[in-house]
């Protein structure tokens, strides 16, 4: 299991993009990126809260179906729900300059905006833009109802100023469907870093990781590993180090931009994104504010 480095939500009062009306047909976009600097004067329409359609149940269970598959000592448990909150995680999946296909995972924060990392939208090696993304939410063993295509995006750092890890890997991207009304929207929160440590093991995390699902549960699932989420719970903050955050929930490549989850007022708020790993680490690592 390794240790995780992650990126605060506060990144949010920067972000500004518009809700589209309309639903639109699959289309070939090329996205238009826009950085976090030139974005500060548009406005970002959403206020943070959650959204449940009313035509859409919800669930405590990440894991609910009919799949049958035991509990055991795993952590990880495979993201089997179609309802809420589970409904808006989804997985974000590009294409690179060079046609190198890649994913990672996002998450509904508005209608027709999701979360994300900045390095799964941008190439940190290089600093070049993917020339196509989509956003498939709820993806199940490879199946999904709905693909949209990404037609901006706002990002906290093109890598190319920054060495090591950086501290403003987010990006808010506009998809050309409003998905947010059929798959519900998760609500995001600025909390002091303090308070995070403080609340041991409060907090959980979603993502498609590249090892999951895990030898436990490969007979449930057919698409092979990266096409369902993985869900943990009872995770904590453990410390911070040079503007980095450090959480301990296991993931692997395929997770970055993953939602780290706390419940507040009973309601689900994204309050950090899954950044990058340190692998075999006995003790915390770096975090750091954007």
């Amino acid at each position: 299991m390794s240790k995780q480095l992650l990126l605060l939500a506060a990144i949010l009062s920067l972000a500004t993009l518009g809700v589209s009306v309309k639903a639109q047909t699959k289309q070939n976009i090329t996205p238009k990126f826009i950085s976090s600097e030139q974005a500060r004067q548009l406005r970002f329409n959403s206020s943070g809260k959650p959204y449940i359609p009313p035509t859409l149940g919800t669930s405590v269970k990440p894991d609910e179906g009919t799949r049958g598959i035991p509990t055991g000592v795993d952590n990880r448990i495979p993201m089997t729900s179609r309802k809420y909150p589970w409904s808006a995680i989804g997985r974000v999946q590009g294409t690179t300059s060079d046609e190198q296909g890649y994913y990672c995972t996002g998450t509904l924060i508005a209608e027709n905006i999701v979360l994300t990392n900045a390095h799964c939208v941008i190439d940190p090696e290089t600093g070049e833009f993917s020339k196509k993304i989509e956003f498939l939410p709820n993806t199940i063993d490879g199946k999904y109802e709905d693909a949209a295509e990404v037609e901006e995006v706002i990002y906290g750092t093109n890598f190319k100023q920054e060495k090591g890890i950086p501290s403003r890997d987010w990006a808010v991207i506009k998809i050309n469907q409003p998905l947010g009304r059929k798959y519900g929207y998760l609500g995001w929160k600025y909390i002091p870093t303090p308070t995070l440590i403080k609340n041991k093991k409060a907090l959980f995390f979603v993502g498609y990781s590249s090892d999951f699902p895990t030898q436990k549960y490969q007979r449930y699932f057919g698409a092979g590993k990266g096409l369902t989420a993985s869900y943990e719970s009872g995770c904590s903050i453990v410390d911070e180090q040079q503007g980095l955050l450090l959480h301990d929930c296991a993931t692997a490549a395929g997770s970055s931009g993953g939602p780290i989850i706390a419940a507040i007022g009973g309601q689900p708020y994204i309050v950090a994104l899954n950044n990058a790993e340190a692998k075999n680490l006995l003790i915390s690592c770096p975090v750091a504010y954007p």
